[in-house]
């Protein structure tokens, strides 16, 4: 298929990831359909590339809205080439700070409102025999700290649901990318991050520092998201596509941090851990004795 053929279904489309994403699909000559909350901050762009946009109003978080978008989308363009679920929203907080409808608010956002758009964008990518998701979690994705627990247990279960999304569509030609971003120069920082329902003065020690370091560098922050949108672009692009799309050296540095300290605990207790089957039992491979 050539370029200018494609279609991107992109969520978040009206500020961060998603909008550097948007100009950088269109200003390239695809065609793209633009969603987010506020259908006014999408407008603008669409009408700059005529045919080629399609602007639309979702809240992810509502299945009617969701159902609809899609369908409106393949009624326009006839297919969808890319999903790009990019729409989420930070926290920071202790996990006991949070009221528990804000962590199943987090988890809606951030995990079942990517997951139930791709199901329902899979019939038409299975039946075009082609297609490619990009899902965008974090580094919190794969790292957690403390004062992100609500945020990466959304992005945590977005990652594991992905990876075996991955495996069951390979068949169809369909290719799964997991996007982890560190800090980009986003909203992310901003006054769009869910705070916690309440304060307790025991968490300050520890979540303080986070707190300063999060919102002290809004706007400041290191990695540029027109640049993010290029290399999701060329992953898209590619042949070989990442399974994951880590991006920024801060991300890399925490992630090595963690896989050397993870490593290190692991074998000190491996001896241990190996100990605990039945004396005679085999070992069969986890996923099946041919598994990767």
């Amino acid at each position: 298929m050539a370029i200018k053929d494609r279609v991107w279904f992109i969520t978040g489309a009206s500020s961060g990831f998603g909008k550097s994403l948007a100009e950088a699909v269109l200003a390239r000559g695809e065609r793209a359909v633009l969603t987010a909350r506020r259908i006014d901050r999408l407008e603008d762009l669409a009408r700059q590339h005529g045919d080629r946009a399609l602007a639309i109003a979702l809240d992810v978080t509502d299945a009617d809205q969701r159902s609809r978008a899609v369908a409106t989308a393949i009624r326009h363009f006839g297919r969808i080439d890319v999903l790009a679920n990019i729409a989420g929203r930070g926290s920071v907080g202790a996990v006991e700070e949070f009221a528990p409808e804000q962590l199943r608010a987090q988890l809606e956002l951030n995990f079942f409102a990517a997951a139930e758009l791709t199901r329902l964008v899979l019939p038409q990518m299975r039946e075009q025999g082609s297609g490619h998701v990009l899902n965008l979690t974090s580094v919190g994705g794969v790292v957690s700290l403390g004062g992100f627990g609500a945020y990466c247990a959304g992005k945590f279960a977005l990652e594991g649901w992905s990876d075996a999304l991955r495996d069951e569509v390979a068949p169809f030609g369909i290719r799964v990318t997991i996007v982890e971003p560190g800090n980009f120069r986003t909203e992310f920082a901003g006054d769009v991050n869910m705070r916690p329902e309440q304060t307790l003065d025991a968490y300050r020690p520890s979540i303080a520092p986070i707190e300063d370091f999060l919102y002290g560098q809004a706007g400041t922050q290191a990695g540029d998201p027109d640049k993010a949108a290029a290399l999701m672009i060329e992953a898209v692009d590619s042949t070989n596509p990442p399974a994951r799309l880590m991006m920024g050296k801060d991300a890399f540095d925490l992630y090595d941090r963690l896989i050397a300290a993870r490593h290190k605990e692991f074998d000190e207790w491996r001896a241990r851990g190996e100990a605990t089957a039945f004396e005679d039992a085999s070992m069969i491979r986890i996923g099946g004795a041919d598994a990767a």
